[in-house]
């Protein structure tokens, strides 16, 4: 089918108007919202048509079309809201068992080169889009007026209240990321806080700005594959890192952090998951973004936690606070976007753009959320009911 005929078919919601090369205009579905794109070539058309998870961000990235007046985001809004249940179905094929399989084989090494293809670009980038603790992952906005920097704090004080924490404990930090939440539970907790990552800049910015704070007696940050660590904690946490472990290795994961936890310990995970049922990831997003990373259904978790000895003891799912945190990085973004051009390239610039824009679009229009799943090894580790998860 013709890309025409994708669009007369399924855009149902809102307007979208298609400027083509020589200059003519086709417009498909009626009201709001309104975005518009403009074709410089036919063989975005084309290619788009033949496959649209991979080539419409491919496209963008080569400079083949870009949006109307609207901006990107408003574009990827239409788009994405009236082809969701498309895209979804087609992630439902027999041969799914066997995509992941090869594409989430994260094995130690291969672990270590996956994170570094993202994570290890310049800290300089980074510090231009998040907030001030150089926090990578969705925040909580228990407001709607809550500043980026607010909503992270927030998102490190929940945290903190479902692991139950004490002065002394030992927490273990799998995926610390840059120290942020490390030093948090540190400096907030009395806590001594281990951290693990496999990227070389990660571990460098976390390192100094623990110097910084003085805090090197309380934490520390090891350059580790959680598989390769060894020592035992009252505290295990994870956040925004489950997401590269892939799904063949979720079992041993869990086998690992009930390894390294007290038998009177808690655990939380923090991760994306998906409300549909498993699929495979993007294949853009694979590729230039996240290679090797997946976005598990609740389903395949909780399957990987039953056969260890953890046991679920609250689950919560995070609804579109992570699209208003995508939101406001892209919001940040585009205000640095003639210094990211000058430092890296224009196809840079539009790559990271299109990720931005587009995973915010997972979240505000398809199935993409963050599930919170506190466990414990036995009864009677954290309270029986919610009410000290809103206390301060």
């Amino acid at each position: 089918m013709t890309l025409f005929g994708l669009l007369e078919q399924h855009v149902r919601k809102g307007t979208l108007e298609v400027h083509l090369p020589d200059g003519s205009a086709r417009c498909f579905g009626t009201g709001q919202p309104r975005a518009s794109i403009h074709f410089h070539d036919t063989e975005a058309l084309r290619r788009i048509a033949y496959d649209p998870g991979f080539e419409f961000g491919q496209t963008y990235m080569e400079g083949r079309w870009t949006p109307g007046a609207e901006g990107l985001r408003a574009l990827l809004a239409v788009t994405m809201d009236n082809f969701a249940g498309l895209l979804g179905q087609r992630g439902r094929s027999p041969m799914r068992f066997l995509q992941k399989v090869i594409q989430q084989s994260n094995r130690v090494r291969r672990s270590y080169r996956n994170v570094s293809h993202h994570y290890d670009l310049d800290e300089w980038l980074f510090r231009r889009f998040l907030d001030q603790g150089m926090f990578y992952s969705c925040a909580y906005f228990e407001r709607p007026d809550m500043s980026l920097e607010e909503a992270q704090q927030a998102k490190c004080g929940m945290i903190a209240r479902k692991l139950c924490l004490e002065p002394g404990m030992r927490v273990l930090d799998i995926g610390c990321g840059w120290g942020g939440l490390a030093m948090y539970l540190a400096e907030t907790h009395g806590v001594t806080v281990d951290g693990l990552t496999l990227s070389q800049e990660q571990l460098r910015v976390a390192r100094a700005e623990c110097e910084r704070r003085g805090l090197s007696d309380r934490v520390r940050f090891h350059l580790r594959d959680y598989r390769e660590h060894g020592d035992l904690y009252d505290r295990v946490v994870s956040v925004g890192m489950f997401e590269h472990v892939g799904q063949p290795y979720y079992r041993a994961f869990f086998q690992k952090s009930v390894e390294l936890l007290h038998s009177d310990g808690v655990m939380l995970l923090h991760t994306i998951g998906r409300t549909n049922p498993p699929a495979t990831t993007n294949a853009w997003l694979r590729r230039y973004i996240f290679p090797g990373g997946y976005t598990p259904a609740l389903s395949e978790v909780s399957a990987a936690i039953e056969p260890s000895e953890l046991m679920i003891t609250d689950v919560e799912v995070w609804r579109l606070h992570y699209a208003d945190t995508l939101a406001e990085w892209y919001r940040r973004f585009q205000g640095v976007r003639a210094e990211v051009a000058e430092r890296f390239d224009e196809r840079f610039c539009r790559m990271w753009e299109f990720y931005l824009a587009s995973c915010e679009g997972t979240f505000r229009h398809w199935d993409q959320v963050v599930f919170h799943l506190q466990m414990a090894r036995k009864h009677g580790l954290v309270p029986v009911t919610r009410d000290y998860l809103y206390r301060r």
